[in-house]
């Protein structure tokens, strides 16, 4: 059996090549010095352990030892996970687009020693893929300055890709930039099924936050109806685990029915924070189910046991994409006996099959009046539909599991951190507070070093990645909202020191952006920045909000006016696209509309934080305890043996409240 370099490594999808007969290695200082010295041109493979077309193409190219002869002979071979590795997939997928124009995964770049690529595609079959290596092996040794011509080109546009220029107007921002940017994405949405007009979906999460805060302000009741159908039809459809819980990472289709199986832990942290978010508006309980299945989902398959977060599910088990997911009629019938019937017309289970093949993926869209057909009440009906999925999950464990990429990244773990302070503000439930704080006092522990830096990666004790832009914002961002729900200071404390050290290692001052690499570690051809938001928020968006709370809770003015600058930066790209700068247009909300600090100072904190934070109210950042505290907003409100509640807005404190009902009042309105 061959084995390379890779078996060193602690990344599930890296060590998946690690006995591949192509000599991998990993992208580090050591490997880009190798090929310098030994002149030879970098093979950069990049994929993730999810990734369905990634695993086809090892078998078929990277097991291949004919294929390996050309890799090895010509090219200093290097794998990368992508989720490890973002900032080298960032450099390689812009040369992707520049190059031919488009991109995915797996993709392959090919470049110079010096790391500057002149090639790059995604999958490739075996013969396409040796003559690929063949023709610029040859060219490599007889018209090199034509690579290297080519390289540089590439190389250029690169570091051109995304540039943010500094805007310098004075520039008044107003609700007007608001209403335009709701018009931008109300326009492309998709009014009937939900999300964007697509003929694939994905969930998008900051797209929806950003309109329940648009109709937290507004009242508009068209945009919660855009928000109800598209946050129902998700929950509803084959995008979501209807057994098991949890969401996959997007929808084959415009109904949300076929996933693409994989699931992910960014995915499911944020739409654990946007269900809980959207239940505290509605009530609905739909969205509360969403969010107990799915925390349940990553209780049972992506906790570590020091209750840290794995990183995903691959798609296919046994070979075959879905497998572990998907049923026939006659399977569901052999489990549940009499009850099937109930079950298939619920989940639209038929003998034809909803999917391919006769099989069938569970779905409850459309699935009305099923009660009153079986003649059951509500209640009796979802106590039966809670017991026939518990039997079909127990018959799913017996099958062959997905895999699991087991490794811990920060920025995701922040992101699941979230999803369960928002989960706990909206339904009190103390599992979610302690998993949470399980979580976020293991980074504190574990991950940051004296001079206040991160690792991005975490597995079996070792870290070796230095941490980017999003595992900092991330934490930040965590960190700021699980001290609402505790009011212990440190974690306030930490997150301003987490900020001071990106403003001295990641700040761009010719801009007013950030990096998303590290000054002290950056070692690619282009030092990237991530602005445009995704199916993650960018890392300066989160950041622009990271600033403003901060500024806040510290009184703060250089944290606002950077958050401004970055605002007034991309103001245009958050008015014209709308729908790729949403986490934006909620830092701009932030902005325009200045929220409410509320103190509560004093023995009965917590007897009456909960009942304020079960309420939506993005307008309201809370601080608090029953201790002297060095915060401004805290500065002599504490009084001996009373509770009270100060509602401070601009500087400005009200007198002391001891009603809650009182405070809601007053906060309620701008």
């Amino acid at each position: 059996m061959h084995t390379n370099s890779l078996i060193h490594e602690t990344s599930p999808y890296l060590l998946q090549h690690a006995h591949n007969p192509v000599n991998w290695c990993a992208w580090n200082d050591e490997t880009l010095k190798k090929a310098r010295k030994e002149n030879k041109m970098l093979l950069i493979s990049i994929g993730y352990a999810a990734c369905h077309w990634c695993h086809v193409m090892e078998h078929e190219c990277f097991e291949d030892e004919e294929v390996a002869k050309v890799m090895n002979e010509n090219f200093i071979c290097i794998k990368v996970d992508r989720e490890e590795r973002p900032d080298v997939d960032q450099v390689y997928m812009n040369a992707a687009y520049l190059i031919s124009g488009n991109g995915g995964w797996p993709l392959n770049a090919l470049a110079m020693p010096d790391g500057k690529p002149y090639y790059a595609g995604t999958y490739f079959p075996k013969e396409k893929w040796i003559q690929v290596l063949n023709y610029f092996s040859i060219l490599f040794k007889t018209e090199k300055n034509k690579l290297e011509e080519q390289a540089d080109n590439v190389a250029r546009g690169i570091n051109e890709i995304e540039l943010v220029p500094k805007n310098n107007d004075e520039v008044l921002l107003s609700k007007n930039d608001l209403d335009e940017a709701f018009s931008g994405i109300i326009k492309k949405a998709d009014k009937e099924r939900g999300g964007m007009m697509s003929t694939i979906k994905f969930p998008m999460p900051s797209i929806w936050e950003f309109l329940l805060q648009y109709h937290f302000y507004t009242g508009n009741r068209q945009v919660l109806g855009i928000v109800n159908t598209t946050l129902q039809q998700m929950a509803c459809g084959g995008i979501f685990d209807q057994i098991g819980g949890g969401f996959s990472r997007y929808s084959t289709d415009p109904k949300w029915h076929v996933p693409h199986f994989e699931k992910m832990l960014y995915d499911n942290g944020q739409l654990v924070s946007l269900y809980s978010l959207a239940f505290q508006v509605t009530a609905n309980p739909l969205y509360r189910d969403v969010v107990y299945e799915s925390i349940e989902f990553i209780k049972r398959e992506l906790i570590s046991r020091e209750g840290l977060f794995y990183s995903s599910l691959d798609a296919d088990s046994e070979g075959e994409e879905g497998k572990y997911y998907v049923w026939t009629y006659d399977e569901i019938h052999a489990i549940l006996k009499n009850d099937a019937a109930l079950f298939c017309d619920y989940f639209n289970i038929t003998p034809e099959g909803n999917w391919e093949d006769g099989k069938n993926i569970p779905d409850c869209s459309g699935a009305d009046n099923i009660a009153a057909k079986y003649d059951l009440t509500a209640d009796a009906f979802n106590q039966k539909i809670k017991l026939l999925k518990q039997a079909i999950l127990t018959e799913r464990h017996k099958r062959t599991r997905p895999n699991t990429d087991d490794k811990i990244l920060t920025a995701w773990n922040a992101l699941m951190v979230i999803g369960l302070t928002d989960a706990y503000k909206a339904f009190g439930e103390n599992e979610f507070f302690e998993m949470a704080k399980t979580n976020i006092d293991f980074y504190l522990l574990n991950n940051i070093t004296a001079d206040n830096s991160l690792f991005r990666n975490y597995k079996n004790g070792i870290t070796t990645i230095p941490g980017f832009l999003d595992d900092y914002t991330f934490l930040i961002s965590s960190l700021i909202n699980f001290y609402q729900v505790c009011f212990e200071e440190k974690y306030l404390t930490q997150a301003k020191s987490l900020m001071e050290y990106v403003l001295e290692n990641f700040f761009d001052k010719s801009n007013g952006m950030f990096f998303y690499t590290d000054k002290k570690y950056s070692n690619l051809i282009a030092r990237k920045m991530e602005v445009t938001d995704n199916v993650i928020a960018s890392s300066n968006s989160e950041m622009a909000k990271n600033l403003i709370l901060l500024g806040l809770f510290f009184d703060n003015n250089s944290y606002k006016e950077i958050a401004r600058q970055m605002i007034k930066n991309v103001l245009n790209d958050i008015k014209k696209t709308p729908s790729y700068y949403s986490n934006w247009a909620i830092a701009l909300t932030l902005q325009i509309n200045e929220p409410y600090e509320v103190a509560i100072a004093g023995p009965e904190w917590q007897q009456k934080l909960p009942a304020m934070q079960k309420k939506y109210l993005p307008n309201v950042f809370f601080a608090g305890g029953n201790y002297k505290s060095s915060l401004p907003v805290l500065e002599d409100k504490l009084v001996p043996g009373k509770t009270f509640i100060y509602v401070c807005h601009n500087k400005t404190c009200k007198l002391p409240l001891e009603d809650v009902q009182a405070v809601l009042s007053e906060v309620s309105t701008l």
